[in-house]
């Protein structure tokens, strides 16, 4: 976890979480201080401010020392954590977005195109869910239909057509599930998708950038290589919907998020993933430079261990990291 400290200016409030809120009183006391230091000449209230300050570091520490999964739940769905389009501007250079399936429309909640990442020509694909209500909407808050899928087939068949690597960005909460996805062929989509990844032969990396949920997460990270931001989750189902299955209660989602076993720790544990990438102190939403600068490094790492393998190599080695998956606890 960095130490970094939040790129946001400090007169602005953040959006806290639930279990933020002791500090989100300490940390407003200290801006109502320098607010009314600013409005008051002569007021030294610095060393004041700087104590809060230093309680609220604290704090946030204690905070973030040992989250428990729900809590790192609500950590990957925080509203100011960067999104895909937020990644992509940042880390590639010359992307050029390419839309829709060839056969039904373009899906707004799936970016993706061609790019160039450290001067490399590659195809980035990823959920964008949206910064404000209209944006939101407009993305389907990140779960994408049948044609989104198609889409990333697609791109991932031109890439293995001019062998470039793919770099796919998750975060969604799962599939479209209404009637008119159901209706195009939704799971259909969601298998291609998953399929193909297991087919090209070129480098394939993903990044789980908030939530990986269900199927939906899966069709774009059948990767050689899989890294998970240190907050972000990943699972089949969301604590809510497994709890209200299980116990026909969806409050119970704390116990459901301890038993699905969702967090990147789990995960890297499980062999489900192979990196944890480090986020700044109180989450990528505090540090959103930061955050971004740790998936570049991920991505590095990633692309340079998978240079000048052979197709058939990266084929194979994707097919047995998948199939592989669940038998150690099966051979105990």
């Amino acid at each position: 976890m960095s130490d970094a400290k939040t790129d946001k200016p400090a007169n602005e409030p953040h959006n806290y979480l639930d279990f933020e809120k002791p500090l989100a009183e300490i940390e407003g006391k200290a801006r109502e201080l320098r607010a009314m230091a600013r409005q008051t000449e002569g007021m030294d209230i610095e060393a004041e401010a700087a104590g809060l300050d230093a309680k609220a570091d604290t704090m946030l520490r204690d905070l973030y020392k040992s989250l428990t999964p729900w809590r790192k739940c609500q950590v990957a769905r925080h509203p100011n954590r960067p999104h895909c389009k937020d990644y992509i501007e940042a880390l590639f250079t010359e992307y050029t977005p390419l839309a829709g399936d060839r056969n039904f429309a373009d899906d707004h909640s799936v970016m993706g195109g061609l790019a160039r990442f450290d001067d490399r020509a590659v195809v980035v694909i990823g959920h964008e869910k949206g910064n404000d209500t209209k944006s939101r909407i407009e993305r389907n808050f990140g779960m994408a239909r049948p044609e989104g899928y198609r889409k990333a087939i697609r791109l991932m068949e031109m890439a293995d057509k001019f062998n470039l690597p793919v770099i796919s960005l998750v975060d969604t909460p799962g599939a479209y599930p209404g009637k008119g996805a159901e209706e195009r062929g939704q799971s259909e989509a969601i298998a291609r998708s998953t399929e193909k990844c297991l087919q090209i032969g070129v480098p394939l990396m993903s990044v789980i950038i908030g939530e990986g949920g269900s199927g939906g997460a899966v069709a774009f990270a059948t990767a050689n290589q899989v890294a998970m931001l240190e907050h972000s989750v990943y699972s089949v189902i969301s604590p809510e919907g497994c709890a209200s299955i299980l116990w026909k209660d969806a409050e119970k989602m704390r116990e459901a998020a301890e038993a699905l076993r969702l967090t990147a720790q789990n995960l890297k544990e499980l062999g489900v993933i192979d990196r944890i990438v480090p986020e700044p102190l109180g989450g990528a939403h505090r540090n959103r430079t930061v955050a971004i600068d740790s998936v570049r490094q991920a991505l590095h790492g990633m692309l340079n261990s998978m240079e000048g393998q052979s197709r058939d190599k990266l084929i194979q080695d994707r097919r047995r990291k998948f199939l592989d998956m669940g038998s150690k606890g099966l051979a105990a």
